[in-house]
């Protein structure tokens, strides 16, 4: 049986196996070999099941998986090209945060880098695979308990484990007065996608701007706590996200100097009311006064949320596949382009802007908003009112209401659909944005792809995605997608931006680009994770930055 994306989305097959906490029943190709065993850099095959045979003491038997089929179910299911690119050597599955502690100084004693994963759904950025081959994955979706919910001060304390659906769900149970932030795809952890510079679409959309208070496993396994957390009792640990002197939380947001194995997250307290305006902009260069338009409104706080704006094609996707629309390898056509807009009652953007609280605030903050686009567009938005007791839309990210129906673009080129993101970050203004637009617009086009970007203006900035869909065993459709991506990093950065998230296989070329005073930035980096990590062994090359010891390994795990 051969695996397609919308075999892996909640709902359908996705009942874990019996060993595999963070991996679902997905298939591989015909043909594709298993992932044999590829050891890390200088453990001999004796050190590393000297290694296995000490993790198994800590977490049991069962929770140390070693065999062909565990490596396959750590492994890449999005990956451009072959997973055996990044394989892991094995994963081990700690219940307990003194399990995580013992595990990682086995891992020092053994000489075994480790790979920390939440739940292992980081899908287009590499999923549960670990930077550098032969890294043994720390698994920690066992811990998923929700430690404290706090509907007074709106916050949570949560375990890696916990997913966007496990809070919402828990949230319900106790009917407490709380709204979450999700991402787009809500599949993977509450923690996971906070510590990755995750976005949301409501008041609370930054992700990492929202933990308050961490605990942390250090290189050497000691523990310690960020914040107020580092006096003992604080109940101040979860609510000011500072400390005395410098405060290290951000330090182990898309970072390898340690293991998360709590956190306060911040919640937003529900709405009285809730209004959402919907425009369908026509063009494609009106993207610039939307937000010329946006962002002051967002400054001033008339504008909450962070405003997504998806181009025509991520309504599309939803639709059905690129087969049913275009039957040509070439990319589609400006003409064809115009047809289905017109066919399907689209602009070529899509503006949704919600607002929440007091019905009083909502009307005059939308009466504001609808003035300032009726300066460029005539047509009025569409108005969608929701008041407490009204049912909640169970697929609007922008109500916190967690949904994996994005996974679906996947599905767009057919086979075995895969997608990656370009996500560079640009100042929110008009020019920045049209510039960044017609950047990348340019180098798919000469690499003969679908146009499908989206910008989310989250006040003084704007992240731009570039959705970038293919079929992993099209070799040529792959080898045009890796270039391709060569190319929109290269070219992104000579006009002064960068990404701010990125796939395994570009997380080097990527750092490379943050070169400002010789790359000051990553020495700093590389001199503190040698400092407290001597050993390497937590992620190495995770975001370009390596160890000492396996700093010779940069070049490895991509083609």
């Amino acid at each position: 049986m051969r695996w397609l994306a919308k075999d892996c989305r909640p709902g359908i097959d996705t009942e874990p196996t019996t060993r595999h906490i963070n991996t679902t029943k997905c298939y591989k190709s015909p043909g594709e070999a298993k992932v044999q065993l590829t050891l890390p850099p200088r453990v001999s095959p004796v050190r590393f099941q000297a290694a296995l045979n000490a993790f198994e003491k800590v977490v049991g038997k069962s929770w140390v998986l070693a065999s062909d089929e565990d490596r396959e179910a750590y492994s890449d299911i999005y990956a451009p090209g072959s997973a055996d690119e990044w394989p892991a050597s094995a994963a081990i599955a700690p219940g307990s945060v003194d399990e995580i502690q013992a595990i990682v100084r086995l891992a020092n004693e053994h000489k075994v880098p480790l790979w920390p994963v939440s739940r292992g759904k980081n899908l287009g950025y590499g999923s549960a695979a670990p930077r550098m081959p032969g890294t043994a994955v720390l698994d920690l979706g066992r811990l998923q308990k929700i430690l404290e919910l706090d509907p007074k001060l709106a916050y949570c304390v949560v375990e890696p484990g916990v997913s966007f659906f496990d809070l919402y769900e828990h949230i319900q149970r106790e009917q407490a007065p709380l709204w979450m932030s999700v991402p787009g795809n809500a599949w993977g952890s509450v923690l996971g996608n906070a510590l990755e510079h995750g976005l949301g679409y409501t008041p609370y959309g930054q992700h990492a701007r929202n933990l308050c208070g961490l605990e942390v496993v250090l290189p050497d396994g000691e523990l310690m706590r960020t914040g107020m957390g580092a006096m003992k009792d604080n109940p101040s640990w979860h609510l000011f996200p500072m400390s005395y002197g410098p405060d290290w939380t951000h330090m182990f947001t898309q970072s390898n100097l340690g293991i998360v194995s709590k956190a306060g997250v911040w919640l937003q307290p529900a709405p009285e009311t809730s209004l959402q305006l919907t425009w369908n902009i026509p063009e494609e260069g009106d993207i610039g006064w939307v937000v010329d338009t946006i962002t002051p409104l967002k400054l001033a706080g008339v504008i909450e949320q962070n405003v997504f704006i998806p181009s025509w094609l991520g309504k599309i996707v939803l639709l059905g596949q690129r087969k049913d629309f275009w039957d040509k390898e070439s990319a589609m056509p400006e003409w064809r382009v115009q047809e289905l807009l017109k066919e399907h009652k689209l602009g070529y953007w899509q503006v949704q802007i919600r607002f929440y609280g007091d019905e009083g605030l909502n009307k005059a903050r939308a009466d504001v908003v609808k003035a300032a686009f009726k300066r460029h567009l005539d047509a009025p938005p569409r108005e969608d009112w929701w008041r407490q007791g009204d049912p909640v839309n169970m697929f609007d990210p922008t109500m916190g209401v967690p949904t994996a129906v994005p996974l679906q673009m996947s599905d767009w080129v057919g086979g075995r659909g895969a997608h990656m993101g370009f996500s560079p970050v640009v100042p929110a203004t008009g020019a920045h944005v049209v510039g960044q637009l017609k950047r990348s617009r340019a180098i798919i086009a000469a690499h003969d792809v679908d146009f499908y970007a989206s910008f989310t203006i989250a006040g003084r900035f704007a992240t731009n995605i570039n959705m970038l869909m293919y079929d992993r065993d099209n070799t040529a459709q792959v080898a045009n997608m890796r270039k391709l991506f060569d190319a929109l990093i290269a070219e992104t950065a000579l006009a002064g931006y960068g990404e701010y998230r990125t796939h395994l296989g570009w997380m080097d070329k990527v750092n490379d680009t943050y070169n400002f005073n010789g790359a000051a930035q990553r020495r700093l980096n590389e001199t503190v994770k040698d400092a407290i990590d001597p050993n390497g062994i937590i992620a190495p090359g995770k975001q370009g930055v390596w160890p000492a010891a396996y700093r010779g390994a940069s070049k490895g795990g991509r083609a």
